[in-house]
This record gives C-alpha cells, sequence and structure tokens, in this order.
C-alpha cells in the first residue's frame, strides 16, 4: 500500500484499462465519464484488503457494497475479470513489494471480497429488486439551487428514517448520486428529497433545474445507520448543515411517530440566515411538539441567532454526555463536529453519522 499511494490515479487508470481491454463488454456497466467511478470501485478493493482481518467490519463494509453493485448490473461472473486487472494493476506498478507471497495475499483478499459481495446480491434478489423506478411528483425551489423533489416509487419502498440512497436520472445513465430521506416513511408511499446544485454535479443540477413532474428516476437501495433506538429514551442532540438538515427532520418525525417524548434538541447549521431554507419547517415542528427545541446557527448572524458555526454553538448548551448525537451535513461540518463532542466528553458510541461516501466506510 505505501507504494501504491503515492501514485493512485495512475494505478487507477491502468486497472481500467486492463479491464476494459480485456473484457470490452464490461464497459458498458460504467458512465460515459468516468470521473467519479473510476475511483470509487479501486479505493473499495483496497479499503476492502486492507481490512481483511477485521471479519465483522469487513463483511458488514462488503455486504452493503455487494448489494449496492445490483444496481450497476453487476453478475457473479464479472467478478474474476475485476480481480485480475486488480492484480495485474498492483503487480505492475508496486515492484519493489510484489512477490509470489504477496499475489498469493492479494489473491486470497480478493477472493473472500468477491465471495461475500457476490452472496450478499444474491440473498438480496430475493428480498427486493435491484432498483426502483420512482416518477417525480412534486419538484419545489427552496433557493435558487436547492430544490424538494418528491418522488412515488413503482412498488412500495422500505426504509429508515436517517437512510439515504443512491438515485439516477435519465439524463446521466449509470451516473448514481447519494441523497437522504427527508421524511421518515409515510402512508402515502412518496419519498422526498433536498437537493443542492453543486458546480460540475451532473445529477444534482438535473434534478434541481431540469426534473419536473412525471419524469421517472431511479433509486437504488436503502441504506445508512444514522437511525434512531427507539428501544431507549436518550435524548437526541441533532446538527444538520446545510441540506445535511433533511434526514434531521426524518429523525424528529420518526421520534414523533413512536409516540415516545424524549428530549430532541436540534441545532441548524447555515453560512448565511438565507441559506436556513427549511427553517420554517423546523419551526412548525417544534411548534408542534413539546420536546423538541430548534436553534438556528449561521456563521454570519444577525441579531437573534446563534453565531459561530454548529461546533461552537453546541458548547454553549448541555450536557450532551446522556444524549445520543447525529451529524449530517459537508464532510467538514462532521469533523469539527465530532472533534467537538468528544471534546465535551461525549462517548463515541454515543455519535451516529454516515459518511455519504461509501469508500471510506470500512476505514473509518
Amino acid at each position: 500500500m505505501a507504494e501504491i499511494e503515492p501514485i493512485a490515479d495512475k494505478v487507477t487508470s491502468y486497472f481500467y484499462a486492463q479491464l476494459f481491454l480485456r473484457h470490452p463488454d464490461l464497459r458498458a456497466l460504467f458512465p460515459a465519464a468516468m470521473d467519479v467511478q473510476r475511483d470509487r470501485l479501486f479505493k473499495a478493493l483496497l479499503t476492502a484488503a486492507t481490512h481483511a482481518d477485521d471479519t465483522a467490519a469487513l463483511t458488514a463494509y462488503l455486504d452493503r457494497l455487494g448489494r449496492g453493485h445490483r444496481k450497476y448490473g453487476t453478475l457473479p461472473e464479472h467478478y474474476p475479470a475485476v480481480g485480475e486487472a486488480l492484480i495485474c494493476a498492483l503487480s505492475r506498478h508496486a515492484p519493489s513489494s510484489w512477490g509470489p507471497r504477496t499475489e498469493a495475499a492479494w489473491v486470497s483478499a480478493y477472493t473472500t471480497i468477491s465471495q461475500i459481495m457476490i452472496d450478499a446480491a444474491t440473498a438480496d434478489e430475493l428480498r427486493a429488486p435491484a432498483w426502483w423506478q420512482a416518477e417525480v411528483v412534486g419538484h419545489e425551489m427552496r433557493t435558487p439551487d436547492i430544490a424538494v423533489v418528491t418522488v412515488r416509487p413503482d412498488q412500495p419502498y422500505p426504509f429508515l428514517a436517517g437512510q439515504y440512497t443512491a438515485l439516477e436520472t435519465p439524463w446521466w445513465p449509470r451516473v448514481w448520486r447519494h441523497y437522504s430521506f427527508a421524511s421518515a416513511p409515510r402512508s402515502d408511499g412518496v419519498l422526498s428529497f433536498h437537493v443542492k446544485a453543486v458546480p460540475a454535479g451532473w445529477v444534482s443540477n438535473a434534478l434541481v433545474h431540469r426534473a419536473r413532474p412525471g419524469d421517472v428516476i431511479r433509486l437504488g437501495a436503502p441504506t445508512g445507520s444514522m437511525t434512531v433506538d427507539h428501544s431507549t429514551d436518550n435524548g437526541l442532540l441533532c446538527l444538520g448543515g446545510g441540506t445535511g438538515i433533511a434526514p434531521i427532520k426524518a429523525l424528529v418525525e420518526d421520534v414523533a411517530q413512536h409516540g415516545r417524548h424524549r428530549s430532541v434538541d436540534v441545532f441548524y447549521g447555515a453560512r448565511r440566515s438565507d441559506d436556513l431554507y427549511d427553517i420554517e419547517t423546523m419551526l412548525r415542528l417544534q411548534q408542534s411538539h413539546s420536546w423538541l427545541s430548534v436553534r438556528p446557527v449561521v456563521d454570519d448572524s444577525p441579531v437573534g441567532l446563534l453565531s459561530g458555526g454548529l461546533p461552537g454553538a453546541v458548547r454553549e448548551y448541555g450536557p450532551w454526555h446522556t444524549y445520543d448525537v447525529y451529524l449530517s451535513g459537508p464532510p467538514g461540518m462532521i469533523r469539527r463536529g465530532v472533534d467537538t463532542l468528544l471534546g465535551i466528553g461525549v462517548s463515541t458510541h454515543r455519535i451516529r453519522h454516515d459518511s455519504i461516501e461509501e469508500l471510506v466506510g470500512a476505514a473509518t
């Protein structure tokens, strides 16, 4: 790994060149532009291999990966081709450490990795489709670059508040991006997502600026562990930054639906007060539920709002050491939030967040 990591881009490019040269039929499984997917598969393989000795973490990670790869059309017969290209790329670019022993270790690791993923996908076939078709039934612009997109799946879609899924639009086939559910499960079966258009974001820009009622998108399977444990009465501390407020709102609705009135404190962060696009919804929830407290936090605060960013605001309240904590938002906010929480005495096992980038799942 020490030999590979400094030249990861070069190794990744060579890996795909070998894969598509030896098995050109596999190119159709990947998006036209390989900018994101190119890194994902190769990094996932390396991440899994470096955690080969942690059976529990490895299996949980690869189970999710195996189930998730069904939406790409991955079949058991594709795995040997990927393994062949992987060994070829590693042996070429790690000459100092490569040898019969190293090759045997990687072959063994990849055999384990692929079998866990194949078994997970096979078991998942008995429970759920590879993807769901979902019709857009609502599209509401909240700001010039944020939309609330509501869809109705073509068949029952089981998920839990706090989870997320992958979306594919008809305008960019085979390009999937992750979005959290913005509500708890509803009786009418519809799902909502908060989408912010980002520069060069193919899927986000399509969903915000192009999608309209009547369009059909595809959903992957739900995933994520940022869910509420309803067997306890622990208080909940929720930190949501930007569109990260979407799963936080879902968690609040989930607590309300279960009828156990536990203390829920929400800190809703944004750079400017204008960016608190869902604050009206959150304040209405606060008015309806005496156990809910909502505190807006902005970096440049006008009178009446907390300032200094979410971590700083959280320090002013509490104590939080008996609370279960949920964080959702930009990666930097999550990192700073976790550091702050640990610094004020919150135990690691009480802190929950999902990195939307699945590839770092095993590493963290």
